[in-house]
């Protein structure tokens, strides 16, 4: 298959049928998509911990409670224990790649630095870990009608509640995933 279509800066929202436990009801924001693969960041799976803790196994301190409250969601299972931070572009950091005019993503330090210190940018998502796919891969998965895709939307990444986001990516497209089985059909 020639890579003709990139998906960066796309969702990638998984079909009731995919039952991979790593992307079950997922909506994966695609930072990169070239012939070579894809990169993105499972933006509705939050973990068990805070970003507090984070900052804390960082020696970063702060004493703001929304910052210490702050999720931390699982944004894929390459390198778990790899932070990485979605986010609006108002700055960049040390390690800032630029997807959009308006979203970046940082690996680097300084920008925890600046979200507990209130110098942060105006929205972020903080993930340990992230999808990947080796080139084609994404696409034979999408032609197997594991995903549907469509574009991203900052409301969605940032401010809708974590577990409105599948279904909002997908009504985005005007597909109510509600309505459609996990099942093969026979005819």
């Amino acid at each position: 298959m020639s890579f003709t279509t990139s998906l960066t800066n796309h969702f990638l929202i998984a079909m009731p049928g995919l039952r991979d436990p790593n992307f079950s009801r997922t909506v994966t924001y695609i930072c990169e998509h070239t012939d070579r693969g894809a990169m993105g960041i499972v933006i509705n799976r939050p973990l068990d911990i805070r970003l507090g803790e984070i900052l804390s196994q960082l020696d970063i301190e702060t004493n703001d409670p929304q910052v210490l409250g702050a999720a931390v969601y699982l944004g894929g299972p390459v390198q778990t224990d790899r932070g990485f931070v979605l986010h609006t572009s108002e700055e960049r950091f040390e390690s800032t790649l630029p997807i959009t005019p308006d979203i970046s993503i940082t690996t680097s330090r300084d920008v925890l630095d600046a979200i507990a210190t209130g110098r942060g940018p105006q929205q972020s998502l903080i993930a340990l870990g992230y999808a990947g796919w080796a080139g084609g891969q994404l696409e034979e998965e999408m032609s197997a009608n594991s995903w549907l895709s469509g574009p991203a939307d900052d409301d969605i990444i940032f401010r809708l509640p974590d577990d409105a986001r599948w279904l909002a990516a997908a009504q985005l497209l005007g597909v109510d995933l509600n309505l459609l089985s996990g099942e093969a059909g026979h005819a």
